[in-house]
């Protein structure tokens, strides 16, 4: 009879995520990964298979978890801009516990940029959920007349994708908050 697991899947998942998001794929052993799950290397392989397919779940659960945290900052402005403005300026509004973190998705594309079908295949599916998600309050923003009539809806949500993709950075290199809410500034007032 098999023995019932000990731990929480979820807690586990998260502090791998922790751990990926700190120093990658490759930079990650899995004696660390254990640690850090508090969990027996059986344990590791029973419940996720190894670390690769560890990694990918917890890519997965990460990109799940920052898109619905993103969409929701969308939802939460006045006006459409605000709302593009909320969903820039959350990232950069995160607890300073949290701050140092790496975002694990900006991570993934960093590391294996597109050498990897999987990661590629996770990757791709989370920023076509953003870049629609931007590009319809863009639409939105522009029949408001928030967003100068020029603009092209397409070509802003790509550049607002980059540009939280740039925060997500700056705040992994040590970017104080009120510098990265000064780059989400600059992004909004470049659409006006």
């Amino acid at each position: 009879m098999a023995r019932p697991k000990e731990f929480d899947r979820e807690t586990v998942l998260l502090q791998a995520i922790k751990v990926f998001s700190d120093h990658g794929y490759e930079g990650t052993s899995t004696d660390a990964l254990l640690h850090a799950m508090g969990i027996s290397r059986q344990s590791l392989y029973d419940t996720f298979g190894d670390k690769r397919r560890l990694y990918l779940e917890a890519l997965q659960h990460y990109n799940a978890g920052s898109v619905t945290e993103i969409l929701r900052s969308l939802n939460t402005g006045a006006s459409p801009l605000q709302g593009l403005e909320a969903a820039l300026v959350a990232f950069a509004s995160r607890p300073a516990a949290e701050a140092p973190l790496g975002c694990m998705g900006v991570g993934a594309v960093c590391e294996f940029g597109r050498s990897d079908p999987e990661i590629t295949l996770l990757v791709e599916a989370s920023g076509r959920v953003l870049l629609t998600a931007f590009e319809r309050l863009v639409a939105d923003a522009k029949a408001a007349g928030e967003v100068g009539a020029d603009v092209d809806g397409r070509a802003a949500a790509q550049f607002l994708t980059a540009t939280l993709s740039g925060i997500k950075i700056a705040a992994r290199g040590g970017a104080s908050p009120a510098v990265l809410h000064d780059i989400a500034r600059m992004a909004i007032r470049s659409l006006r």
